[in-house]
């Protein structure tokens, strides 16, 4: 099996890569991991890589070729490899082509792992990485049970300060730029296998397991030197060249079972692309589920904000309810206490003016008298 993985940034294909290794036993290829092994070991094209990078430039392409042949002639790259993180665009896949020829092991297929953009963003921009152990976490598709915190170690997760929309973003537009084209380039080549690589990894990796298993064995080199024909023909050897055209027509019988064997594979790829869909179909349904168990969780969370701001609420009309009683009755007292006052007042007026009256007819008693007294007088005198 030879293969190349494309894929955008957070598509998953080092986590598919480490399983296709483990599952088939071939290595993987990454030239990222090639050039700091060859600087490290400091082998010819090692030291060539090393004085690039020293003067600020790009690794030229005929170094990282030259490091992809050396990996290919060694002893667990024969039963096949998967390149990862090469070709980048189109002039690299060109090269790669033509010495994967040469040391007669062309690529038998490009695997495109297709992942929309705005979840690519989300794995991106959601990805924490536990600061002790490494695991990986995603906010948004794989949170870890405590917030901030490892569930494997318990160290605290840490977010990558280029994992940001602006950064992220720039690393995807070059990716559409440089690397998108080499989708049509092997599509053209009848190479490209797609996967969609959304839902949970055992199923993408089901997914990308049917795809290989149904790749055709042999070497497409071989093929295309069938098919160069010479320029000219001698004489005698025309009836050879004949017979062998006729012993090319007796396989016709074999068309049948061909077309048998391709019905087959199209039932086959029906049968898949309908489990992919129903897959897909439930893996989208799990993100409704846990959408729609967000938005409750949310609703639950502002209907007890509400609740709580209308239980203050009511506390607050209550104070303010006694307040305003208690003014109340401490008004009316006070209206009590002058209304007593006031009548107070008139007792003392109305005992005030009864003594005066008392006085008054005092006065005229006496005035009485004394006038009977003088009247007495006066007819005691007359009488004399």
């Amino acid at each position: 099996m030879r293969i190349v993985l494309i894929g955008a940034p957070g598509g998953g294909k080092g986590t598919q890569a480490k399983l296709l290794v483990d599952k088939y036993g071939i290595p993987q290829i990454s030239t990222g991991d090639l050039l700091r092994a060859a600087v490290k070991a400091g082998s010819p094209l090692g030291m060539q890589a090393k004085q690039a990078m020293d003067s600020g430039q790009l690794v030229s392409d005929n170094i990282v070729l030259g490091m992809i042949k050396e990996r290919l002639a060694e002893s667990d790259a024969q039963n096949g490899f998967i390149l990862d993180g090469f070709p980048r665009n189109i002039p690299q896949a060109e090269a790669l082509d033509s010495l994967l020829n040469d040391v007669d092991k062309p690529l038998q297929a490009a695997l495109l792992i297709d992942v929309e953009f705005s979840i690519l963003m989300q794995r991106l921009t959601g990805r924490r990485t536990c600061g002790s152990c490494g695991q990986m976490f995603n906010i948004h598709t794989s949170p870890p049970r405590i917030e901030g915190r490892c569930d494997k170690c318990g160290g605290n997760l840490e977010h990558r300060a280029d994992d940001n929309e602006d950064t992220i973003s720039n690393r995807l537009g070059v990716y559409e730029a440089e690397t998108a084209p080499l989708v049509d380039y092997f599509r053209k080549q009848g190479k490209l296998r797609t996967v969609r690589g959304v839902g949970e990894v055992d199923s993408i990796f089901a997914a990308i397991q049917r795809v290989l298993e149904s790749l055709p064995s042999g070497h497409a080199a071989s093929e295309v030197k069938v098919e160069e024909k010479p320029a000219a023909e001698p004489a005698a050897e025309k009836k050879v060249v004949k017979k062998k055209k006729a012993s090319k027509k007796k396989p016709a019988a074999k068309k049948k079972s061909t077309k048998k064997k391709s019905s087959k594979k199209k039932a086959t790829k029906k049968k898949t692309s309908k489990k992919k869909s129903s897959k897909k179909k439930t893996a989208k349904k799990k993100v409704a589920k846990k959408k729609v168990a967000k938005k409750k969780a949310k609703k639950k969370v502002s209907k007890k904000k509400v609740a709580k701001k209308k239980a203050k609420k009511k506390v607050a009309k209550k104070k303010a309810k006694k307040k305003v009683s208690k003014k109340k009755a401490s008004k009316k007292k006070a209206k009590k206490k002058v209304a007593k006052k006031k009548v107070a007042k008139k007792k003392a007026k109305k005992k005030v003016s009864k003594k005066k009256v008392a006085k008054k007819k005092a006065k005229k008693k006496v005035a009485k008298k004394k006038a009977k007294n003088k009247a007495k007088k006066k007819n005691s005198r007359k009488k004399r």
